[in-house]
């Protein structure tokens, strides 16, 4: 895969690499030869500073130049040596001026200086003038050896910081739920490398958005407009019932009347799912009582669960306290219709005296809500399907139009909380657990005091 941050990352620290170790190697060089000057300059001084009368004995004081390890030797007008320096090498008596020459495998740099009454000639060995130029040549480039790798910082801050207005926009793509389809707005102004990119994901959200909005309103216009008809259609077909005018076996009546409220069913699903999916997902959500939202919920299918002597019953689950609200933040509409669709789906699924229980808790991560069967449970690889809108399951018993968990799922998506199916361990069963929701007070004790 192709980053653009190793690409910057990589070329730039080469380059500034190559570059510092090319004017690195042009500082050497040029410090190495200024350094050679230097010595010979120094060659140069030292034999103008010689006295005018030097004995074969004289030993003039040269402590400064002992660690530049000088030889010098002085000859009369004569040519006869009157002079020459404890240490020095026998060189005979070479021509005026600077020349490098080898004594006993060692190479020598000379100078010779012609004055009135004798001639001076001023040695030093290559390998010491080398050791003194490498000396010289190192230290000036330190401040370099330095500024590079404060350069490299430097350029990694420098593409950490230009890089970050797309991070910025990676990481908020990748936090929207899949029903935010306002504009992108970065903090702070855009840069304008990646302001066409921003203005056509914009563009695209835009026309998502449209496209969206007219596939709500038509689901929603549809289920409406049939609505109304199909239960004109149910009232007619049973006063026709009553008064004699359908002639046909029961059965006949009792299936269409079945297929019947089937549609009207699903007709009603579908302006739930129209509502859900019509609501923002930025609206703001409001402290609503989930023991009372249950209470009623238990209470408005209570004829319903005693038409096939199911138990149905209200549990808090310690540590919370038995007068404990459960207030979160939500929609109290919408946690409404949520906890009606798993009532029904439960109620509907469990079999004659059976039991379904909605349990409250209470704990660190937040408020939850379970709702227990005793139903036959869903098959385990049906688990991750069943909240898909229209899917029911193969082994599903009874009516239904497969939208029930679907629009769960809308509502509790739409309160940042997941709804997590499972078969229970104890027995025959199936738990539908919505968590976390927000309580009202999170630091309330946990006993709910």
């Amino acid at each position: 895969m192709t980053s653009i941050r190793r690409w910057l990352l990589g070329w730039l620290i080469f380059g500034f690499a190559a570059a510092s170790f090319g004017a690195g190697y042009a500082i050497f060089r040029t410090a190495h030869e200024e350094a050679s000057e230097l010595f010979d300059y120094e060659l140069h001084a030292v034999a103008d500073s010689l006295p005018p009368s030097m004995a074969a004995t004289a030993r003039p004081p040269m402590h400064d130049l002992s660690d530049d390890r000088i030889a010098i030797a002085v000859w009369n007008a004569q040519g006869q040596l009157v002079y020459r320096s404890a240490g020095a090498p026998d060189i005979a008596w070479l021509a005026e001026g600077f020349r490098t020459i080898e004594r006993h495998d060692k190479h020598w740099r000379v100078f010779g200086l012609r004055q009135p009454e004798r001639f001076i000639q001023v040695a030093q060995p290559v390998s010491v003038r080398e050791a003194l130029a490498l000396r010289l040549a190192l230290r000036t480039l330190w401040p370099l050896g330095l500024l590079l790798p404060l350069t490299i910082a430097l350029v990694l801050f420098v593409v950490r910081r230009g890089l970050a207005p797309i991070r910025a926009l990676s990481a908020m793509l990748s936090t929207r739920s899949l029903d935010a389809l306002e504009p992108v707005r970065l903090a702070g102004s855009v840069p304008v490398e990646i302001l066409p990119l921003v203005d056509a994901l914009n563009d695209l959200l835009s026309r998502l958005n449209a496209a969206s909005s007219a596939q709500r309103t038509f689901v929603a216009d549809a289920a409406h407009e049939l609505r109304s008809p199909l239960t004109a259609l149910k009232l007619q077909l049973q006063a026709a019932q009553r008064s004699g005018s359908i002639k046909g076996e029961g059965d006949t009546v009792q299936s269409i009347e079945a297929r019947l409220n089937r549609i009207i069913r699903l007709v009603q699903q579908l302006l739930t799912l129209a509502r859900q999916d019509a609501e923002s997902s930025g609206t703001a959500l409001t402290p609503v009582a989930l023991r009372r939202v249950a209470e009623q919920a238990v209470s408005d299918f209570s004829l319903l669960a005693e038409a096939k002597s199911i138990d149905l019953g209200l549990e808090v689950l310690a540590p919370a306290s038995g007068d404990d609200a459960f207030e979160v933040y939500g929609e109290p509409n919408a946690l409404s219709v949520l906890l009606n669709n798993l009532l029904d789906n439960a109620i509907k699924h469990t079999p004659e005296a059976g039991r379904v229980d909605v349990v409250l808790s209470r704990d660190r991560a937040g408020i939850s809500f379970e709702v227990r069967d005793t139903g036959p449970g869903i098959a385990e690889d049906e688990l991750a399907r069943v909240c898909d809108r229209f899917y029911r399951g193969a082994d599903t018993q009874g009516e239904g139009s497969g939208l029930g968990l679907a629009i769960a799922q809308r509502v509790a998506d739409r309160h940042h909380a997941r709804i997590t199916l499972h078969n229970r361990a104890e027995g025959r069963g199936l738990a539908v657990t919505v968590s976390p929701l927000t309580p009202v007070n999170p630091g309330a004790r946990r006993d709910g005091t």
